[in-house]
């Protein structure tokens, strides 16, 4: 990911215009990264949007206008979709319900709304035919192996928790034999990242546990996963190497079936990844011991990736008054929370990773791109901290598509017990 160590503008619009109308920290999206990326995604005959990357209806809206479909992971998701004006009802389905269980509210809304299941356990099968026998279904497998940037983002093998155990597979298709429902895909999502040697692996278990569910199958998903190089020296991924691969174990399973065999990708980090930043001001620098850290307003309440995973985000400044040096020095990024833990600048276990930035002082903003998603998704209000804004930028203009969260609306919806109020 190319970003420049000193960034004036973000989608063609000042970041100190962005920081002075609507504040810091916020999170502002250039929706131009996210139509070069569904760009490249066009050979796929579906692109089903894995919206837990990032949700807001208006990214929601802005794809299902481009004929991308959207996958949900809970009832708020299905909920999510059906606003952005998602139809429950098509074929291909519009909204796929993936998970490992239902909770009450995802089976109800499922049932209700006759949402296609992307079924993730033995036990969501026997729940979903009981509740609404009859219904087509996809069965996500765990093909006993896994893959990922870190171990908690590696979803396939004997220690993950996603999927259908493979051996199960036959069990799990006689189970659904009982109640009526029709297994017509087959999904395997087994981590993020993506090496082609592993996934030829990949598509063999899809095409061995495809055949084994026989010709009623007319789909199967890639899944998600698709990398983005967050590193300047990171490889971009090989899109039509990573086609080539999936479009011809399709053709084999579409000579085996006699029939089509719709070929669906599930990204969510590859479309909007790049699309986000988070633009945060410097509220001081300290020196402590020979290290220079840059105190900034955000922090992992707002981005928790790197004490996560220790996730490397390219970072840039943007200085108010631009004439002043722009000498790089070595600088640990730290937020305003009470842990030791909210630095930006670590590796993954917690070591502290200091990053050549420009000399920067108090007023100047950071501006932390990559972040587009599982950014705002995973916000939270730890220390009392509101939830930041969030930008829409779009040819040169800026639109907010969430406001700031008041302070008042942190415990707005608190009951102290005895007291009069509610």
């Amino acid at each position: 990911m190319k970003q420049p160590l000193v960034l004036s503008e973000i989608g063609g619009v000042p970041v100190t215009e962005l920081a002075a109308r609507y504040g810091t920290p916020l999170f502002a999206y250039d929706v131009a990264a996210i139509e070069s990326r569904l760009a490249r995604l066009a050979s796929f005959d579906v692109v089903r949007y894995a919206q837990k990357a990032w949700s807001n209806l208006a990214v929601l809206d802005w794809l299902r206008r481009r004929d991308v479909l959207v996958d949900a992971v809970s009832a708020g998701e299905i909920l999510r979709a059906l606003a952005a004006g998602f139809s429950p009802h098509g074929d291909p389905p519009p909204i796929v319900y993936t998970a490992d269980i239902f909770d009450h509210d995802a089976l109800r809304l499922v049932v209700e709304h006759g949402i296609h299941v992307n079924c993730g356990s033995p036990d969501m099968i026997s729940q979903l035919g009981e509740a609404a026998p009859g219904s087509e279904i996809t069965l996500r497998i765990n093909p006993g192996f896994g893959h990922g940037h870190s171990q908690k983002t590696n979803t396939g093998g004997p220690q993950s928790k996603h999927g259908i155990w493979h051996e199960q597979l036959e069990a799990c298709l006689q189970q659904a034999d009982r109640f009526g429902l029709a297994v017509t895909g087959i999904h395997m999502h087994i981590g993020s990242g993506c090496d082609f040697e592993h996934l030829s692996q990949v598509c063999h278990a899809v095409e061995k546990m495809a055949r084994q569910a026989g010709r009623r199958v007319t789909s199967i998903s890639t899944g998600g996963g698709l990398p983005i190089p967050y590193r300047e020296d990171e490889p971009e991924i090989d899109i039509d190497e990573y086609f080539r691969l999936w479009d011809e174990t399709r053709k084999r399973l579409e000579e085996a079936f006699g029939h089509a065999v719709r070929l669906e990708t599930e990204p969510g980090r590859y479309l909007v990844a790049e699309a986000g930043y988070l633009v945060t001001e410097i509220r001081a620098v300290k020196e402590m011991g020979g290290n220079t850290f840059y105190l900034v307003d955000a922090g992992f309440h707002n981005l928790a990736r790197p004490v996560l995973y220790g996730a490397y985000h390219p970072m840039s400044i943007a200085p108010v008054d631009t004439t002043r040096s722009t000498q790089l020095r070595p600088v640990i990024v730290g937020g305003p929370l009470c842990e030791s833990g909210d630095i930006f600048t670590q590796r993954e276990g917690g070591f502290i990773d200091p990053r050549p930035l420009p000399a920067a002082q108090v007023g100047d903003y950071l501006v932390i791109g990559g972040a587009g998603a599982y950014g705002f998704v995973m916000s939270s209000q730890y220390n009392s901290k509101p939830l930041a804004p969030e930008v829409w930028l779009e040819e040169g203009r800026s639109t907010l598509i969430r406001p700031r969260q008041r302070l008042e609306d942190l415990f707005a919806d608190e009951r102290i017990p005895g007291s009069q109020a509610g």
